[in-house]
């Protein structure tokens, strides 16, 4: 990778008619900007079925897209609904905000009303998708099933339907339903490689991002029990992962994922892995992997534990896992390690076998007694320099809630002299100084949010780890993105060499 630079603006918080981003022509305006702003990079979330709260990173599959994402328009050009039919998707609440419900409702009529329109040449394309994509199978029998049960968790079902391989027996069951579903999926990718491709064709490489865990209600964990840590009687767990007191929580985080059983699947050569990383390098890329620690050393916490403070330390599969993924690959693929939270030796021993870059968030380099890995001056080449993740406040809400100390540190280690250090917005001085000192880093590639490049405040913040009710809904307008100051991110990104 040649020094370049990327913004992490998630599919979901794009301008679009339907109350939340879609795969749509204003896809591709955000792209034009990118390549005009001289950046290489859009780095994205997961681009899994989200949950109930609208996270990416608590899917009902590993692999499946979010049907949330399908264009209505591209609908009515394939001459499966009208445009009066897709304009029933269209919102008239907040720009600023995505409503998950609204677009959940709309999307999931409309792709109804279109599935009954498909037509022979349709239904090709749908088989031939689903033959390069054995993954599919059950994700759609698990969607169709858990249908038929009401949406309850699968080990709530009865017996025959909790067992994977007892639907697979009776699959003319739910034949109807698993059709459909294998039909969103495939108008997913579709529309997402049209995206893709001319991401491409404008110098603008995607950056994905795959979570370590997946949700115990999943198709995953319904169609591979043996690759889980679960009682096969009753299906349920005995530890689940979290992370310890860190940064964010000081009673750590309670996740409640299942734990992978790394001895079941160094038997079958991690092959669930491998699949899992060849369809993510299918939508992006590069690959970002959430939590990358855990493969060193991973948090293991009793089910009926209350707090994740109760977890110990369990050892992972290490650099074996990563032979076997590079093994799978002609070329060795393109991954990059989220190695923040609780750190260790061993973490740095599997970045250093791997040879994956890692990554450095300026946020929390600011502790003006220390001399933190995080301070740009100490970013080795082989790293991703963030201005800030998606679980970070913006860099306008950090100023305003850091402590005097840390804040006075932080601006005079990025060289601001003013007094107006709190005022935001576009052109933001005290913004650009720490932004331009992550640029100015030896850093391969460095990242920085569309909030951060807004000056916006804390309210503006996609997550906040931890807290599960009203993240991931941050939303943008064409206007906001037209206002950016584009001349002056051509140029850094030119000054700094990174465009």
């Amino acid at each position: 990778m040649n020094r370049c630079a990327g913004v992490l603006m998630n599919v979901s918080s794009l301008p679009s008619p339907y109350g939340i981003g879609v795969f749509g022509k204003e896809t591709k305006e955000w792209i034009d900007r990118l390549s005009q702003m001289r950046f290489s990079v859009w780095q994205v979330l997961p681009f899994n079925m989200l949950n109930i709260e609208g996270s990416p990173y608590g899917s009902c599959s590993a692999f499946a897209g979010n049907v949330l994402y399908i264009d209505p328009r591209g609908l009515v050009e394939m001459g499966l609904v009208t445009e009066k039919q897709a304009a029933t998707c269209e919102y008239d609440g907040s720009p600023y905000t995505t409503d998950y419900g609204f677009a959940r409702k709309t999307r999931m009529a409309l792709l109804e009303t279109a599935f009954k329109a498909v037509t022979p040449k349709v239904q090709k394309a749908i088989d031939v998708f689903c033959q390069k994509h054995d993954w599919v199978e059950a994700f759609a029998l698990y969607m169709a099933v858990k249908e038929k049960n009401k949406e309850t968790p699968w080990w709530e079902w009865d017996k025959a339907e909790a067992s994977y391989e007892a639907c697979v027996k009776n699959a003319d069951l739910y034949r109807e339903r698993a059709d459909f579903w294998r039909f969103a999926q495939y108008l997913f990718f579709k529309q997402w490689e049209e995206i893709h491709t001319y991401a491409q064709s404008k110098g603008v490489r995607v950056l994905g991002d795959m979570p370590i865990y997946v949700s115990m209600d999943s198709a995953d964990v319904w169609s591979h029990t043996d690759l889980f840590l679960l009682d096969q009687r009753t299906y349920r767990p005995d530890k689940v992962a979290g992370v310890p007191p860190d940064y964010f929580s000081e009673d750590g985080q309670l996740w409640g994922n299942p734990l992978y059983d790394w001895d079941r699947m160094k038997k079958t050569g991690y092959q669930w892995w491998i699949d899992r990383v060849k369809t993510a390098l299918e939508l992006y890329d590069s690959v970002r992997i959430d939590h990358f620690r855990a493969f060193a050393s991973y948090w293991a916490v009793p089910a009926t534990a209350k707090t994740a403070k109760e977890g110990k330390w369990e050892i992972g599969p290490r650099q074996e896992l990563f032979d076997a993924i590079g093994a799978a690959f002609a070329e060795p693929p393109s991954i990059i390690a989220e190695d923040l939270g609780s750190f260790g030796e061993d973490v740095i021993a599997l970045l250093e076998s791997s040879g994956f870059p890692g990554m450095r968030v300026i946020q929390f380099g600011f502790d003006p007694g220390g001399d933190s890995t995080h301070l740009p001056h100490n970013y080795p080449m082989n790293c991703v320099a963030y201005v800030g993740t998606h679980d970070n406040n913006t860099l306008l809400g950090w100023l305003w809630e850091a402590s005097e100390e840390e804040r006075r540190f932080a601006l005079e280690y990025c060289g601001f002299d003013g007094h107006d250090w709190g005022e935001g917005g576009y052109h933001s001085r005290s913004c650009r100084r720490i932004i331009e000192t992550v640029w100015k880093s030896a850093a391969k590639l460095a990242v920085i949010s569309f909030q951060d490049m807004c000056g916006f405040g804390s309210d503006a913040r996609m997550n906040i780890p931890g807290i599960a009710e009203k993240n991931w809904r941050f939303r943008t307008t064409k206007e906001t993105i037209d206002a950016m100051d584009r001349d002056y991110f051509a140029h850094i990104n030119r000054l700094f060499r990174r465009g």
